[in-house]
């Protein structure tokens, strides 16, 4: 069990901070709330300690809470501090190190690791000083989630939405995840490597959900054979019954949300290496098993796009020295393979042709296409295609 301390800012994404209270329950965890003066407007003080089963801290001039638990002994009893909602102005407030009300004084005093999950509207989150306060709370070692797109309360479209509760456990769980130790030789001793594996479950109702074929195995076969060089490998997996290689961290995760979440809250990398086949659509998820019925029709599933995890990763302020995507094509593999590297902006696409058993199989042929060319490799187990990649990938980041 680890013990949160959330930090709930004012906004109306406040109101999942119940939902992802109840989450973290559910996972185990102690969860102590502190709520800004804002957050009073969008959430009570009784339902988030009904949630908590404990206490609700919201002010810094309380007698009786100082005297019994001190703020600064609060700021430190937990294993992670999140705050969720951050909006803009506690977003600035902590960048600069104000400490006027409870929750900036415990962000102030805390030693825990800190995730903050931004949430406003679209052009607040892109202006000049939210990206510039992001900018120095990531360099003060803050773990600043990017906020989903979407449509917003305002009425407006675009980045800014808080992330949905299970995204925000996925990065949680992210940060607790062990470091796994590097051996003290090997040519990727001291790189820290990131790795997606498997595919993602977009769930349409509590029984039913889109997937593809993807087993995971040569995901989970490039993590430990970059381990076996040397590398701490943190694997971002999807839902699938593997087992963890050795010397590899292992983070699970279900739908594409939650995995673009891990990886972000994973970073920094040295090298991602993104195999996972991530679903391209999501539906919105109906709270009921949707019934057939004998004179209904057949319902029609309207798509949302999903995060695209690759090219988000390629273009980040903190973008990995070496990226490499993965292309699973049915047709014009190398064409198509070669549009999507530079459509994604990464430096590398391992190119396969899928049309046969290669996705449940234990045997693959790839295409390595990289600036200088595209690279055939003969068919060859899965193990062996990812031994030869990790050697490609240590000698990538030795040069």
């Amino acid at each position: 069990m680890k013990r949160i301390l959330l930090v709930v800012g004012g906004g109306i994404a406040a109101y999942k901070a119940c939902e992802l209270v109840r989450l973290l329950r559910r996972r185990g965890h102690a969860v102590r709330c502190v709520m800004t003066e804002a957050a009073h407007h969008f959430v009570t003080p009784m339902t988030l300690a009904a949630l908590s089963e404990d206490k609700v801290y919201t002010t810094l001039w309380d007698l009786k809470d100082e005297a019994e638990m001190g703020h600064i002994q609060l700021s430190r009893e937990a294993d992670l501090v999140v705050v969720a909602p951050a909006s803009a102005d506690l977003l600035a407030r902590m960048a600069n190190g104000l400490a006027g009300d409870l929750a900036t004084t415990l962000l102030l005093a805390t030693d825990k690791p800190v995730l903050a999950v931004p949430a406003m509207n679209v052009r607040m989150w892109g202006h000049a000083a939210t990206r510039r306060n992001v900018a120095q709370l990531r360099a003060d070692g803050v773990t600043v989630m990017e906020p989903d797109e979407g449509p917003m309360a305002c009425g407006e479209y675009g980045p800014g939405r808080l992330p949905e509760p299970e995204a925000i456990g996925a990065a949680i769980d992210a940060m607790f995840a062990p470091a796994a130790h590097a051996p003290a030789r090997g040519p990727l001793a001291g790189a820290h490597l990131l790795v997606t594996a498997g595919p993602t479950h977009e769930p349409i109702d509590p029984v039913r959900y889109l997937a593809n074929r993807s087993s995971g195995q040569q995901g989970f076969a490039i993590a430990g054979a970059l381990a076996a060089l040397g590398g701490r490998v943190t694997l971002v997996a999807g839902p699938v019954a593997l087992p963890t290689p050795a010397g590899v961290t292992r983070i699970d995760v279900e739908t594409a949300r939650e995995m673009a979440a891990a990886v972000d809250a994973a970073l920094p990398a040295d090298a991602a290496v993104m195999v996972a086949a991530v679903a391209d659509w999501r539906v919105e998820t109906a709270a009921q098993k949707i019934k057939k019925g004998d004179a209904a029709p057949a319902p029609t599933l309207a798509l949302v796009e999903n995060p695209d995890i690759l090219a988000t990763l390629s273009r980040s302020p903190r973008r990995p020295r070496l990226v490499v995507g993965f292309a699973a094509e049915t047709e014009r593999v190398i064409e198509h393979a070669t549009a999507k590297q530079r459509r994604k902006g990464c430096d590398w696409i391992v190119a396969n042709d899928v049309s046969g058993d290669v996705m449940g199989g234990d045997a693959n042929a790839v295409d390595l296409v990289t600036a200088d060319g595209v690279e055939h490799w003969p068919r060859a187990p899965k193990g062996a295609v990812a031994e030869r990649l990790a050697h490609r990938i240590a000698d990538a980041l030795k040069d």
